[in-house]
Protein backbone atom coordinates (compact mmCIF):
# COMPACT_ATOMS: atom_id res chain seq x y z
CA UNK A 1 0.00 0.00 0.00
CA UNK A 2 1.63 3.14 -1.44
CA UNK A 3 1.35 6.01 1.37
CA UNK A 4 1.49 9.91 -0.28
CA UNK A 5 2.80 12.65 1.36
CA UNK A 6 -0.19 15.04 2.43
CA UNK A 7 0.28 18.52 2.05
CA UNK A 8 -2.13 21.60 3.50
CA UNK A 9 -2.76 23.77 -0.03
CA UNK A 10 0.34 26.35 1.82
CA UNK A 11 2.37 22.80 1.14
CA UNK A 12 3.11 22.40 4.57
CA UNK A 13 3.45 18.58 5.61
CA UNK A 14 0.42 17.26 7.44
CA UNK A 15 0.22 13.68 7.29
CA UNK A 16 -0.12 10.72 4.85
CA UNK A 17 -2.66 8.99 3.52
CA UNK A 18 -2.88 6.16 0.50
CA UNK A 19 -2.68 6.98 -3.35
CA UNK A 20 -6.38 5.52 -3.42
CA UNK A 21 -7.34 7.71 -0.53
CA UNK A 22 -5.72 10.67 -2.08
CA UNK A 23 -7.89 10.45 -4.95
CA UNK A 24 -11.03 9.29 -3.64
CA UNK A 25 -11.16 11.82 -1.53
CA UNK A 26 -9.44 14.60 -3.31
CA UNK A 27 -6.82 15.07 -0.41
CA UNK A 28 -3.67 17.97 -1.06
CA UNK A 29 -0.57 16.04 -1.52
CA UNK A 30 2.55 16.95 -3.04
CA UNK A 31 3.91 16.18 -6.45
CA UNK A 32 7.42 16.58 -8.49
CA UNK A 33 7.28 17.88 -12.03
CA UNK A 34 10.71 18.25 -14.26
CA UNK A 35 10.74 19.72 -17.46
CA UNK A 36 13.63 18.03 -19.22
CA UNK A 37 15.60 19.52 -21.60
CA UNK A 38 18.19 18.68 -24.31
CA UNK A 39 21.53 20.34 -23.29
CA UNK A 40 21.45 23.09 -25.54
CA UNK A 41 18.00 24.21 -24.12
CA UNK A 42 16.56 23.57 -27.79
CA UNK A 43 14.37 20.69 -27.58
CA UNK A 44 12.43 19.75 -24.59
CA UNK A 45 11.19 15.75 -24.16
CA UNK A 46 7.65 15.27 -24.54
CA UNK A 47 6.11 11.58 -24.02
CA UNK A 48 2.70 10.04 -23.43
CA UNK A 49 1.17 8.52 -20.73
CA UNK A 50 0.12 4.77 -21.82
CA UNK A 51 -3.45 4.40 -21.53
CA UNK A 52 -3.63 2.25 -18.40
CA UNK A 53 -2.77 5.67 -16.25
CA UNK A 54 -4.89 6.15 -13.49
CA UNK A 55 -5.01 10.07 -13.82
CA UNK A 56 -5.01 11.60 -17.84
CA UNK A 57 -4.43 7.92 -19.55
CA UNK A 58 -3.01 8.32 -22.92
CA UNK A 59 -2.44 12.30 -23.18
CA UNK A 60 1.29 13.88 -23.96
CA UNK A 61 2.44 15.30 -21.37
CA UNK A 62 5.73 17.74 -22.04
CA UNK A 63 7.03 17.02 -18.00
CA UNK A 64 7.76 14.13 -16.26
CA UNK A 65 6.99 13.76 -12.65
CA UNK A 66 4.82 11.94 -9.62
CA UNK A 67 3.41 12.06 -6.11
CA UNK A 68 6.04 12.60 -3.16
CA UNK A 69 5.52 9.00 -1.50
CA UNK A 70 5.09 9.44 2.86
CA UNK A 71 8.90 9.92 3.73
CA UNK A 72 10.09 11.32 0.85
CA UNK A 73 11.34 14.97 0.12
CA UNK A 74 10.45 16.50 -3.53
CA UNK A 75 13.96 16.80 -4.44
CA UNK A 76 14.06 12.91 -3.64
CA UNK A 77 10.95 12.37 -5.55
CA UNK A 78 12.41 14.06 -8.60
CA UNK A 79 15.32 12.13 -8.71
CA UNK A 80 13.31 8.74 -8.05
CA UNK A 81 10.58 10.22 -10.86
CA UNK A 82 13.12 11.54 -13.90
CA UNK A 83 15.06 7.72 -13.17
CA UNK A 84 11.98 5.30 -13.44
CA UNK A 85 10.14 7.21 -15.82
CA UNK A 86 13.05 7.97 -18.31
CA UNK A 87 15.65 5.94 -17.27
CA UNK A 88 18.07 9.06 -16.87
CA UNK A 89 19.57 10.87 -14.04
CA UNK A 90 20.63 14.69 -14.32
CA UNK A 91 21.45 17.75 -12.15
CA UNK A 92 18.02 19.26 -11.22
CA UNK A 93 17.10 22.59 -10.97
CA UNK A 94 14.18 24.08 -8.86
CA UNK A 95 11.84 26.24 -10.37
CA UNK A 96 8.74 27.10 -8.60
CA UNK A 97 5.71 25.87 -6.71
CA UNK A 98 2.75 26.35 -7.78
CA UNK A 99 -0.80 24.64 -6.67
CA UNK A 100 -2.53 22.49 -8.98
CA UNK A 101 -6.79 21.56 -9.07
CA UNK A 102 -8.75 19.56 -11.60
CA UNK A 103 -11.55 18.53 -9.82
CA UNK A 104 -10.56 15.82 -6.97
CA UNK A 105 -7.12 16.41 -8.17
CA UNK A 106 -5.34 18.91 -5.96
CA UNK A 107 -1.67 19.13 -5.08
CA UNK A 108 1.46 21.36 -5.01
CA UNK A 109 3.71 20.61 -7.81
CA UNK A 110 7.17 21.25 -6.91
CA UNK A 111 8.42 22.03 -10.75
CA UNK A 112 12.45 21.16 -11.64
CA UNK A 113 14.29 21.46 -14.80
CA UNK A 114 16.99 18.76 -16.31
CA UNK A 115 18.80 19.02 -19.05
CA UNK A 116 20.11 15.95 -21.01
CA UNK A 117 20.39 14.32 -24.30
CA UNK A 118 19.67 10.74 -22.91
CA UNK A 119 19.48 7.97 -23.80
CA UNK A 120 16.24 7.58 -22.60
CA UNK A 121 14.60 4.72 -21.50
CA UNK A 122 10.91 4.75 -20.72
CA UNK A 123 8.95 2.82 -17.80
CA UNK A 124 6.54 0.85 -19.88
CA UNK A 125 3.80 0.74 -17.34
CA UNK A 126 4.17 4.68 -17.57
CA UNK A 127 5.10 5.60 -20.85
CA UNK A 128 3.89 4.21 -24.15
CA UNK A 129 6.00 6.82 -26.82
CA UNK A 130 8.59 10.13 -25.85
CA UNK A 131 10.77 12.02 -27.73
CA UNK A 132 12.05 15.74 -28.62
CA UNK A 133 9.98 18.45 -29.70
CA UNK A 134 11.32 22.01 -30.44
CA UNK A 135 10.63 23.75 -27.89
CA UNK A 136 9.07 26.29 -29.89
CA UNK A 137 6.51 23.72 -31.09
CA UNK A 138 5.74 22.71 -27.72
CA UNK A 139 5.23 26.75 -26.81
CA UNK A 140 2.48 26.14 -29.98
CA UNK A 141 1.11 22.90 -28.48
CA UNK A 142 0.46 24.17 -25.31
CA UNK A 143 -1.50 27.28 -26.53
CA UNK A 144 -3.21 24.64 -28.60
CA UNK A 145 -6.45 24.01 -26.85
CA UNK A 146 -6.85 20.71 -28.96
CA UNK A 147 -3.13 19.21 -28.21
CA UNK A 148 -4.37 15.97 -26.12
CA UNK A 149 -2.09 16.93 -23.09
CA UNK A 150 -2.31 16.22 -19.53
CA UNK A 151 -3.87 20.02 -17.69
CA UNK A 152 -1.18 20.31 -15.27
CA UNK A 153 1.81 19.68 -17.80
CA UNK A 154 0.18 22.20 -20.15
CA UNK A 155 -0.41 24.09 -17.38
CA UNK A 156 3.05 24.11 -15.40
CA UNK A 157 4.80 24.64 -18.73
CA UNK A 158 3.27 27.49 -19.72
CA UNK A 159 4.18 29.07 -16.14
CA UNK A 160 7.79 27.85 -17.25
CA UNK A 161 7.53 29.89 -20.31
CA UNK A 162 6.27 32.61 -18.69
CA UNK A 163 9.18 32.91 -16.62
CA UNK A 164 7.85 30.29 -13.26
CA UNK A 165 5.64 30.76 -10.89
CA UNK A 166 6.49 31.80 -7.18
CA UNK A 167 10.20 31.05 -6.53
CA UNK A 168 11.59 28.62 -3.99
CA UNK A 169 12.36 30.93 -1.27
CA UNK A 170 13.69 29.08 2.48
CA UNK A 171 11.34 26.58 1.62
CA UNK A 172 8.17 28.99 1.54
CA UNK A 173 6.56 30.73 -0.86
Amino acid sequence: MELVALVDPDGTPVGSATRARVRAEGLWHACAAIVVTSLDGRRLYVHRRTDTKDVYPGLYDPTCGGVVAAGETPDECARRELAEELGVTAPLTPLFRSRFVDGTIRYVAHVYLARSDGPFHHQPEEVAWGGWVDVAEVRRLVADPDWPVVPDGRELVRMWFDGGGPRFRDGGW
